[in-house]
């Protein structure tokens, strides 16, 4: 049916694009993906299509075109037809009236999760926790589904590309949004591609002069091509020569990456050296084979060269590093990786996750940092410092860390022992008294570099322990260290209590709260012999009572704003007197 709209539509029957737009969706999915479910696109095209009908962007738009750019994104990356049906239904729920319920039951709860995990808390009813319970709830759903967060950064691109509809003060806020929290999430998925636009994109809006010269510098660098292409021609002989296929690319630098070099640079104005990248046809040999070429041709500068192969970073990017004093007496970087590192450099955790047939389980264990976020949340009650240790937390550079029990760890640039030892929780972060690295005692206020070996030492909790520091506070960089060393001392954990990270019942999360509301109302129903088959009755009697969705209703049980008894009577009053294949079961 889709197909022959499509054929019989012409440009003026749509002036912004859109079937045309669908249409090469389908043919990128098609040629990406190994097993594409079209009819199940199709499916979610619709339903987006007809839910978002009448409505408009800034610009002036038809707003589908917003879900369908978003989709487009991701279909380049290769993902799979349920990561581009979440994508074309991802603001449904929370600008439309297609409730979550509907959505579970017409595409499954695969689907439903990954639209829920990117819906927005309403901040009438949450206030002004809504922005950091909508980051933490993302954080959660991502813990289940890594792809959350592909589609959240897919969806802040697009946004980002149409930001000059947007009035300035906007513009600077979602600017400023977008650099301290999605950036740095980009940078940990390794999907250095979202990550590199919105960079750009960013300085674009903050500080559009010194982009402009910086454009302008980029595009008039002729020096540096001819240094690139003479680089390039003794690069490609001396390999042909050791019977080495490898692709030489130029690897500009792009805007941000200029900027941020000429902050810590004595040099004035832009700079781009020359940069190259070696991509090696053949075995991971080929590729230290090829950096004993480099440095047989230009020398290289000490302390430069980083095996990016043998210890991957964090967001699963591997290749070799070189800096060399290459033609005309510079500095010249050039990295060397194989055809499958080098997909692997620019879309990071989603190359993984387009090949596999799961949602990607493996590839999030390998994702320690995000596990580590998942830890820390947990004891971040207040919304506000959840939202300050997440800009912390993702703002910082990594640095890998190994145990004497083989065990790696990934952790902040200056982490100390202390943070180490808090990675396996406060049972061990509790009861630390010392810390071997490299072998010698080391103070545990002490920052540890990359590649260090550390043996923590910790007292028998049978023989009782002090408990932390308060100079740890100044020490600790990880906010899981810090958020459990303040409980320590807030009473809320201790030697006689147990080595439990968890609370009081008077500090729980926004999540919490909203579960100790849904089990309220769930048991006053159970004490009436009813149960909910739909949650679409309830949802419509929230709305009748003001609340925008379930979550805040069910907050406002928890916040004795409601009583779940007299809910469960007017539900069940509404239901009887209008039933429905949605009804309530006897």
């Amino acid at each position: 049916m889709l197909r022959s709209i499509l054929n019989r539509s012409s440009s003026a029957d749509d002036p912004w694009g859109v079937n045309a737009s669908v249409a090469a969706l389908e043919a990128t999915h098609r040629a990406k993906h190994p097993d594409p479910h079209i009819p199940q696109l199709r499916k979610a095209f619709r339903i987006a299509e007809q839910m978002h009908r009448g409505q408009n962007r800034r610009s002036g738009e038809p707003y589908i075109t917003h879900p369908i750019a978003v989709a487009r994104i991701l279909s380049d990356f290769g993902l799979d037809t349920t990561t581009l049906a979440a994508a074309l239904l991802h603001d449904t729920v929370e600008d439309t009236s297609y409730t979550l319920q509907r959505l579970r039951d017409d595409f499954g709860k695969e689907i439903a999760l990954l639209v829920d995990g990117v819906t927005k808390l309403d901040k009438l009813y949450f206030g002004d926790a809504a922005e950091a319970e909508t980051f933490r709830k993302l954080i959660i759903t991502a813990g289940r589904d890594v792809r959350v967060l592909i589609i959240k950064l897919a969806d802040r691109v697009h946004n980002m590309r149409t930001i000059k509809a947007k009035s300035r003060p906007s513009q600077i806020r979602i600017a400023e949004a977008t650099r301290d929290v999605l950036i740095p999430l980009a940078d940990r998925l390794g999907l250095y591609v979202i990550k590199r636009e919105l960079e750009d994109i960013v300085l674009a809006t903050v500080d559009p002069d010194v982009y402009a010269e910086i454009d302008d510098f980029l595009s008039n660098n002729h020096q540096r091509t001819a240094k690139v292409a003479a680089a390039s021609r003794r690069l490609r002989t001396e390999l042909r020569s050791m019977k080495i296929a490898a692709e030489v690319l130029d690897r500009p630098r792009h805007h941000y990456s200029v900027y941020r070099e000429m902050a810590v640079s004595p040099r004035r104005g832009p700079q781009d050296p020359p940069r190259m990248v070696l991509v090696v046809d053949g075995p991971i040999t080929d590729c230290y084979a090829t950096m004993g070429a480099v440095h047989r041709l230009w020398q290289p500068l000490p302390g430069r060269f980083k095996d990016f192969i043998a210890t991957p970073k964090f967001n699963l990017y591997q290749s070799l590093h070189t800096s060399v004093i290459g033609p005309g007496d510079e500095p010249m970087d050039i990295m060397i990786r194989t055809a499958e590192m080098n997909q692997t450099a620019e879309l990071g955790i989603a190359s993984h996750l387009a090949k596999e047939t799961s949602r990607g389980e493996q590839s999030i264990q390998e994702l320690k940092w995000l596990r580590r976020l998942l830890d820390w949340q947990r004891d971040a009650v207040d919304p506000g410092r959840f939202l300050d240790s997440l800009r912390c937390d993702l703002g910082d550079e990594q640095i890998l860390v190994f145990t004497t029990g083989g065990d790696q760890h990934i952790l902040p640039v200056d982490a100390t022992p202390v943070d180490l030892a808090y990675c396996n929780g406060p049972s061990d972060g509790d009861r630390l008294i010392g810390a071997y690295v490299n072998g010698k005692l080391a103070p545990l206020a002490s920052s540890l570099s990359e590649g260090d070996l550390v043996e923590t030492i910790i007292s028998d909790a049978r023989s009782g322990y002090p408990g932390p520091s308060k100079e740890w506070l100044l020490s600790a960089k990880t906010p899981q260290a810090q958020l459990l060393i303040s409980q320590w001392f807030a009473g809320h954990r201790g030697p006689h209590n147990g080595d439990s990270a968890g609370t009081s019942t008077n500090h729980q999360t926004l999540a919490d709260r909203i579960e100790a509301g849904r089990h309220a109302v769930d048991s006053a129903l159970r004490r009436r012999d009813r149960g909910l088959a739909s949650t679409d009755p309830l949802l419509r009697l929230a709305r009748d009572l003001g609340y925008p969705d379930l979550d805040a209703l069910y907050l406002a049980v928890d916040d004795k704003k409601f009583n779940p008894d007299e809910l469960a009577d007017k539900l069940i009053a509404s239901v009887d007197r209008e039933p429905s294949p949605e009804s309530l079961p006897t």
